[in-house]
């Protein structure tokens, strides 16, 4: 390696003796050649926060104000050295694994690499570009969520277009569960790269904590110089770059590889079974293997080895060449997951489009989750080139004008939709609802354009009696009446997220009317309404014996006594969240942990 790193540095001295004197060249040579070390300039590490939060996959908070939302990233910490939950940190939706436990929940993808375990993530922008030296983030409550950390060659406070946009990864891990739920400064050690940025990305999964983690700070630390030896790059393969053509097949292969006609042993195996060993290979590793010889170029460039892909993982390399790539092996496509990829330029119109249509006619699943390339045209197209598609996430793609959601009614064989952080209309949203009639699984989370959830209501029960799980999380206007309707029209729900829903009082009764009209319930989220009281958690025991997870965090009118009798009645009960409950003090938490030891009772604090 020494001798190698000594020959680039030659080169670039022979370089720069075109300007410089014969001798000064000469000098530098024997310098390396002796081993000596050249004595160069060091610069001053600059130490900056967050200046702007640009882009997220998932918060717990609202669009329309600053508690737990991702936009409390940016700037000098708010709560640290602090630890505990706090509104003016920044929290994901997610923790755990009950999310993926419920039946709204995807069909996890076959080949997802081992290596891959982001489940959301946060995009920052800082002021200056640097060379990062370090990455400090500041963890206020269950740290342990960050899985990796990437950094930009793109300045997103330029004014000129992203073009060559490069992702390198400074640090990676896997997810872990900190012993104590208490703040911590991370600051792993990461790679030193060689381009400066003031763009970093970090990537969480909360699978393995016990509660919502809570970032409150970054710090990005970097100098504004490197050394010459700092800027040698060691090259990577990427996904775009394996062509596997026979032209190219037989230059690679050479006199010896064409003097062999058989393939070994692989002739001799059945067809189905060689396809059966390929099915566990990463999507990287059956394009590499393409390249090795035709038979199995043949078995690797097969259909029904592509029924399912999913590119999340690879979402840094991907661009209209990867999907070119792609196109011929996937005429059978069933299952797409593209989340998080394309953006900045990386897919065009025209990419994007001849794959879907070319790929799309089989296809009953596509996940676009944070694809802010998307816009009217693209969704004109997949409405046309998927006319069979039953299941379609949108999640968080809050660039799309909202006329561009007119076209999703064209997909009327929808069951799975989800429309979480997006700027639907109610125009749109009726229109959908209106054809979408199977309908099974809908999330219109922290959706702040609908005028009028009442209506939206009445509409999914009057066409969406099949519905099985509804999240309206955050919604501000469904009132007593809307909910009564719906519980009424669609009594197959079995999720039901009313978290942060203000404007429903349980004076009215309709919390009651919900349990008795749900006896298949096994979600329900009544977050922050203060309003639910003894006797609404004493209906949910009585009529939904069947309730897995709930959650009434905030309430101040429920007791021990109904938080007893409702353990009691229903034995499938697994999560109960009762954070904020003013009766609730941790003394009962311990008492009903120690009587229903199966049971995770959440109980936050503050300190």
């Amino acid at each position: 390696m020494l001798t190698l790193l000594s020959m680039f540095y030659y080169i670039c001295l022979r370089r720069r003796s075109r300007s410089g004197t014969r001798g000064e060249a000469l000098n530098s040579r024997r310098a390396v050649e002796s081993g000596q070390r050249a004595v160069l300039p060091v610069s001053v590490e600059v130490e900056q926060y967050a200046k702007e939060v640009l882009d997220f996959s998932s918060h717990y908070g609202s669009e329309n104000s600053m508690s737990y939302t991702m936009w409390n990233l940016a700037g000098v910490p708010n709560v640290y050295p602090s630890s505990g939950d706090f509104t003016q940190t920044a929290v994901f939706r997610t923790y755990g694994k009950w999310w993926e436990q419920c039946a709204s929940a995807p069909l996890p993808f076959r080949r997802t690499p081992e290596g891959f375990y982001s489940q959301d993530y946060i995009e920052l922008g800082f002021e200056e570009p640097v060379y990062p030296t370090a990455v400090e983030v500041f963890e206020t409550y269950y740290p342990g969520a960050i899985v990796q950390i990437l950094a930009c060659s793109h300045n997103p406070f330029s004014q000129n277009p992203a073009t060559d946009v490069r992702w390198e990864v400074l640090w990676s891990g896997e997810p872990t569960k900190v012993l104590t739920p208490h703040a911590r400064q991370f600051s792993p050690k990461i790679k030193h790269i060689n381009f400066p940025t003031n763009l970093l990305r970090l990537e969480v999964n909360s699978s393995l904590l016990d509660y919502y983690t809570e970032l409150d700070a970054v710090i990005l630390r970097g100098v504004k110089e490197r050394t010459m030896l700092a800027l040698y790059k060691i090259p990577h393969i990427d996904i775009s770059d394996l062509s596997d053509s026979e032209e190219e097949l037989y230059d690679a292969g050479g006199p010896f590889m064409h003097q062999r006609t058989g393939n070994g042993y692989f002739d001799k195996l059945p067809y189905e079974l060689i396809q059966l060993i390929l099915s566990h290979l990463t999507l990287p590793d059956l394009c590499r293997l393409a390249q090795t010889c035709k038979l199995l170029h043949q078995h690797c460039c097969d259909p029904l080895q592509y029924t399912q892909l999913s590119l999340q993982p690879y979402w840094a390399r991907l661009n209209d060449a990867s999907l070119g790539h792609l196109q011929s092996r996937c005429t059978l496509l069933q299952r797409l997951n593209l989340s998080w990829t394309g953006n900045r330029g990386a897919f065009t119109l025209t990419g994007f489009s001849s794959f879907l249509k070319a790929c799309g006619q089989s296809l009953v699943c596509l996940e676009l989750s944070c694809c802010h390339f998307l816009n009217e045209a693209r969704l004109e197209v997949i409405s046309q080139a998927c006319p069979g598609l039953q299941e379609l996430n949108l999640s968080s793609c809050d660039r799309l004008h909202p006329q561009a959601f007119t076209h999703i009614s064209k997909l009327t064989h929808l069951r799975r939709l989800v429309l979480y952080r997006t700027k639907i209309e109610q125009t749109a949203v009726l229109s959908i609802l209106t054809f979408c009639v199977e309908l099974r699984h809908l999330n219109l989370g922290s959706c702040v354009r609908i005028d009028d959830y009442d209506v939206v209501a009445s509409m999914l029960a009057a066409r969406c009696r099949s519905l099985r799980s509804l999240d309206l999380w955050r919604c501000r206007n469904l009132t007593d009446r809307g909910l009564n309707e719906l519980v009424s029209g669609c009594r197959m729900l079995e999720e039901l997220d009313l978290g942060w829903c203000p404007t429903l009082q349980s004076s009215t009764g309709c919390f009651q009317q919900l349990a008795r009209c749900l006896p298949r319930l096994r979600k329900l989220f009544l977050t922050a309404n203060r309003t639910v009281c003894d006797s609404d958690v004493e209906e949910l025991a009585t009529w939904c014996p069947s309730l897995q997870h709930l959650d009434i965090l905030g309430t101040r009118l429920v007791g021990a006594a109904s938080l007893k009798k409702l353990l009691q009645a229903c034995p499938k009960l697994l999560l109960l969240d009762i954070s904020f409950c003013s009766q609730i003090d941790m003394r009962v938490v311990q008492e009903l942990s120690s009587l229903f030891p199966n049971v995770f009772i959440k109980k936050s604090f503050t300190q």
